[in-house]
């Protein structure tokens, strides 16, 4: 009797070997087109590479081609032919003779765009399984250096890239669809209450100077400490998810915007003891210490059945990269929609570790060029606070000056606007002289002056003007809001 072992025969629900999915056919009628007529290039030259192609023959074929015509020749089975003749035979035939026949057998180059595009959907198709085959490979392996976290962040950061491929970058548009932008955004403005072409911070004085917060821009808030630079940044998060989830269920164009607050130095939990703050006007500090009356704690019970159902989402992981950041935020994008990004604060932020051991400036540098380059991807407005340098301090005239940023280089080349905000009653209150004094009674004339304002600055705005817009705070409560109008308006002269 025989011991040799022996195998089952393959049945009808025996698993067969999978090909990954391609389309020669397809690829062999582009590059015919694209050698009987080289404009056939021009159609898919903007998505596809020679890397999309499944036979590596047609890759090389499609890269020669391409660095002939754009060199000013052309390509031709002729010209081609140079290049291939030391290739392996294709079944029967010899390259040359292989391109001879791919070029006999090319029809038109209308459908020359289908086929680039079927050749590029099939590459993404192989794409897709490779992250998958890679996914299922490291998590059985588990390596100590590649966590959980890790792997899933990676794939997701993978995933997205392929999702976005070709979607950004695509390289010249017709100046005619530009135009149909910049129509589009003045209509928008005119039909809107306020006449205003990007998101609203519902702080008339500052809206109306910088029609809002545009997309793709990035905006600094700078301050020293203490002078409500989160404060403001909370307050015109808050506004634009109140005003996204007030007009979303409505027939017109919803308002506002769905928000991504990635806090670095404070928790989730503070900003929203913040908010409540805020909307309840019962001073944070009495919150977190539980010193209140039962009727402020159904104020604060009421406004946060408010505030459920906000489209703010907070990110508190302290410490991350600009490209952690970057990733988080086009995850939100593709999940929620995000429509706007605020960063709490830009120091905070790290860089890749090969800026990091070049110096602290080129680091922010990196984080300011990233956060802009995230801003024009995703086509949406960030707002990322920024800390003064000291030397504010040292000044008799504390207004802050956009030679104040720290780092200041790039951070004022890479933002559209950079805003200071100043509030003169913080330094002034820290001076108060000698009591029954001529210098204390000038200085209780200035602090009434003052007490309850704060000035944003705009130091810089690549679209519109610069100058100053007086806003209230009511520091208890952590509350910017708008001046009364008799304040902000010139009186009327009969």
């Amino acid at each position: 009797m025989s011991n040799a072992l022996t195998l089952p025969r393959p049945t009808p629900e025996t698993p067969v070997f999978r090909e990954a999915p391609h389309n020669l056919e397809a690829e062999q009628a582009l590059l015919g087109a694209i050698l009987v007529n080289n404009e056939a290039l021009d159609r898919v030259s903007n998505f596809l590479k020679p890397g999309h192609f499944f036979d590596p023959l047609h890759g090389r074929i499609f890269e020669t081609a391409a660095k002939l015509i754009m060199g000013g020749k052309r390509a031709t089975p002729i010209t081609l032919k140079t290049f291939f003749q030391a290739d392996e035979p294709v079944a029967d035939l010899t390259v040359p003779q292989y391109l001879g026949r791919l070029a006999a057998n090319a029809t038109t180059i209308i459908n020359a765009e289908d086929y680039g595009r079927t050749v590029y959907d099939l590459a993404v198709r192989r794409q897709l399984i490779e992250i998958g085959e890679e996914m299922v490979t490291t998590a059985y392996d588990s390596p100590i250096d590649a966590p959980p976290a890790a792997q899933i962040e990676g794939a997701e950061q993978q995933l997205y890239e392929l999702a976005e491929t070709g979607k950004y970058g695509a390289g010249f548009e017709p100046f005619s669809a530009a135009l149909t932008d910049a129509i589009d955004m003045a209509a928008n403005a005119y039909r809107r209450d306020g006449g205003l072409s990007g998101i609203a911070t519902s702080f008339v004085d500052l809206d109306q100077r910088m029609g809002g917060l545009q997309a793709s821009d990035l905006i600094i808030i700078a301050g020293r400490p203490s002078m409500g630079k989160t404060a403001l940044a909370t307050n015109i998060a808050y506004h634009v998810a109140k005003a996204y989830a007030a007009s979303r269920d409505g027939d017109t164009p919803p308002d506002g915007a769905v928000v991504g607050f990635f806090s670095l130095e404070m928790s989730a939990e503070q900003l929203a003891t913040r908010i409540i703050s805020e909307q309840s006007q019962i001073p944070s500090e009495r919150i977190r210490r539980g010193r209140i009356d039962s009727d402020e704690f159904d104020r604060i019970v009421e406004v946060s059945q408010e505030l459920q159902n906000l489209p703010l989402f907070i990110d508190q992981t302290g410490g991350i990269t600009v490209a952690q950041l970057a990733a988080r935020a086009r995850r939100l994008k593709r999940q929620r929609g995000l429509g706007f990004v605020v960063v709490d604060y830009l120091q905070l932020l790290s860089g890749s570790s090969r800026r990091a051991q070049e110096g602290r400036v080129q680091e922010v540098s990196e984080i300011t060029t990233g956060l802009k380059a995230l801003a024009k991807e995703l086509h949406v407005p960030i707002l990322a606070l920024s800390q003064l340098s000291r030397q504010v301090e040292q000044r008799e005239d504390k207004r802050p000056q956009l030679a104040d940023l720290r780092e200041s280089g790039s951070i004022e080349q890479d933002a559209d606007v950079v805003m200071f905000v100043f509030r003169e009653e913080y330094y002034l209150e820290r001076s108060q002289p000698r009591e029954n004094t001529e210098e204390h009674r000038q200085w209780q004339q200035d602090m009434e002056a003052v007490t309850g304002k704060a000035d944003v600055i705009i130091g810089k705005q690549r679209h519109g003007p610069t100058g100053t817009v007086t806003l209230q705070f009511t520091p208890e409560f952590t509350r910017f809001s708008n001046l009364a109008a008799s304040e902000r308006l010139p009186e009327r002269m009969e």
